[in-house]
Formats: C-alpha cells, structure tokens, sequence
C-alpha cells in the first residue's frame, strides 16, 4: 500500500464494519460460567456508538468467540433480538439474564462504572433458566 492510500484509510470516516471492529477492543467478554447462560456474551461501554445499550451474544454454545457468529440483543426498554438468531430458549435465557442485570449493564454502558465493577456486579441466570436450550447431560 503506497503512504497516500494509508493516510486515506486512516483519514476516512469509519463506516459500520470499521465501528464494529474497533468497538471489539472495548468489549468484555463474558462466559457461561459468569452469567449462567450457555454462551459467551460481550458488554462494551458506549464508546462512539449512537444507538442505545446493546451486548453481543455468541450464537454457538460455549466459551467461544467469534464475532461474525454473534446476535445482537437491545436492553432498552425491553431485551429484544436486533440481528441475528437465537434458539427460542436461548432467546428467552438472554433475555432473562438482560432483566435481572439491566442496571449493571446501563451503568457500563454510561460509563458509571468499570469494567471491574461491572463484572463484580453482574449476576448469573439462576441455573434452572440456563439449562434451557442446553442438550440434557448424558
């Protein structure tokens, strides 16, 4: 790449992939095993976004991370899917988890508090909820 397309590119108003992109770097990671859900979800404080709280939920069971592999679900007012697909009992476990952590997440989105606190004070799913969507133990 010549210096001049570089300065370009670094110039150049970032568009909605570029946002996604470097929003990944302010973005907590978050797995089954701290929030009772069978999934890994990502919470970021607002940055530059210009919509409201929202948190990215890997798609996949798991402790993975893929970021083309996520939905994205809304907190306010009320948990709902924006992109992507869940399972109805995934869905409806996210959206419990959303609920019950509701003031945690607006708070890290604010920038009311770190990502510390953040993580002391979220609570996980009670187990009961985040069996749902999970394939029964052998």
């Amino acid at each position: 790449m010549r210096i001049k397309e570089v300065i370009k590119d670094a110039t150049a108003p970032e568009d909605a992939c570029d946002q996604d992109n470097r929003d990944l770097f302010e973005m907590a990671n978050l797995y089954p095993d701290e929030t009772g859900l069978p999934m890994t979800v990502w919470v970021s404080p607002r940055g530059t976004a210009r919509h409201d709280v929202r948190i990215k939920v890997n798609m996949t069971h798991g402790n993975q991370m893929n970021i083309s592999n996520t939905a994205v679900v809304a907190v306010r007012p009320a948990p709902r899917l924006i992109a992507g697909r869940l399972s109805p009992d995934d869905a409806q476990a996210v959206f419990e988890w959303v609920k019950f952590n509701t003031q945690t997440l607006v708070a890290y989105w604010d920038g009311q508090i770190g990502t510390i606190q953040m993580a002391q004070a979220l609570k996980p799913l009670p187990r009961s909820q985040s069996q749902q969507g999970q394939p029964p133990s052998p």
